[in-house]
């Protein structure tokens, strides 16, 4: 049986399809209380209950909305680009779930232990917002394509200080592994984790990963008083819940990100307690939570302070963080903190 699985053609497709399938459906389910959640704390902050009445405490009420989104009539635009119009969501989820191909979820839990795991995620994520732009143009409608327009112009000026954030981290590491970045972590517990010597970007980062997703209070490509309901309005029914659940996957994907980069990954807080994929869970649970939190209580911003936070803040204190971590590196300033790849962790 194990060299069927791998020796030959079929048994090596049906392994990897396996493995696929054990982080695409966990992640799936996962979602579904994710947004309960969400709405959960979202009506507990304006005082309200949320889902209640499907199922207990209103746990089946994604499941319910996901069967209505399947059941519902898909309409059309009249004028539409019907290719694009369909292939647009479908891009938007299909690259959204890619790149969790190379989180490891625990020592040797990874689909692909690629030594350039950080630039994959890079070379995926800056894709998605094709998903948007065909979505806002196919859709043949000016507010559909306003909306998809600051889509593109968003992601592009966060992601500029998010991958000169993640080099500062790649310098003290000396690698682009993910794996690599948590084994670099390893030592004194939560004092051993990036969090410390990186603090200010680990804040620059969570603040990015907000504007890079959509997410309130940096949701202007979905701003419903100015752009009715943003790129995706002219969608109903099941191209409609692809959107949504690639947001939520993106959304996911930024929690693990952080937990990985900046707070040891799988890697226990206390060097008493054993290590494992539970505090992976826990982490990005705690960060799942703060995205709610913003959402629920900071306004929205407006689309010139959005631009100007990117391009005149984050990118200026991104930069010199690149060069200010580069020198401590050299010199091994700090006790070696920032050179990980000469002290092991």
């Amino acid at each position: 049986m194990y060299d069927f699985f791998t020796t030959t053609n079929l048994g090596i497709t049906l392994l990897v399809l396996g493995q696929v399938l054990l982080v695409v459906v966990p992640l799936l389910v996962a979602l579904a209380f994710i947004l309960w959640a969400d709405r959960k704390v979202w009506a507990a902050v304006q005082l309200r209950k949320g889902p209640n009445v499907v199922g207990a405490f209103g746990l089946l009420q994604s499941f319910a909305d996901f069967i209505k989104y399947v059941v519902k009539e898909i309409v059309v635009p009249a004028g539409a680009d019907k290719f694009v119009y369909f292939l647009a969501p479908m891009t938007s989820l299909v690259l959204a779930m890619t790149a969790w191909a190379v989180i490891p979820f625990n020592e040797g839990w990874v689909l692909a232990d690629i030594n350039v795991a950080i630039l994959f995620i890079f070379a995926v994520s800056s894709l998605e917002v094709y998903g948007v732009i065909m979505g806002g143009w196919a859709s043949n409608s000016k507010y559909p394509f306003l909306g998809s327009l600051r889509s593109a112009a968003q992601m592009i000026s966060y992601e500029v200080s998010i991958g000169l954030i993640i080099i500062g981290v790649i310098l003290s590491t000396g690698s682009m592994n993910l794996t690599d970045i948590v084994h670099a972590q390893k030592g004194a517990g939560l004092w051993s984790w990036y969090w410390l010597p990186h603090f200010p970007m680990m804040i620059l980062f969570l603040v990015s990963a907000h504007a890079e997703t959509n997410r309130p209070p940096f949701d202007l490509p979905e701003a419903e008083s100015e752009l009715v309901a943003g790129y995706q309005v002219e969608y109903s029914s099941t191209p409609f819940l692809l959107y949504m659940i690639g947001e939520y996957v993106a959304i996911t994907m930024m929690t693990a990100l952080i937990s990985i980069l900046f707070f040891g990954g799988w890697l226990s807080p206390f060097p008493w307690l054993p290590d494992g994929i539970g505090w992976l869970l826990l982490k990005m649970a705690f960060f799942w939570f703060v995205f709610m939190m913003t959402k629920s209580i900071v306004p929205r911003y407006r689309y010139d302070q959005l631009m100007r936070l990117g391009w005149k803040v984050f990118l200026p204190m991104s930069l010199a963080w690149v060069v200010l971590v580069a020198f401590f590196a050299q010199y091994g300033a700090f006790w070696g903190t920032y050179a990980r790849w000469t002290t092991g962790g």
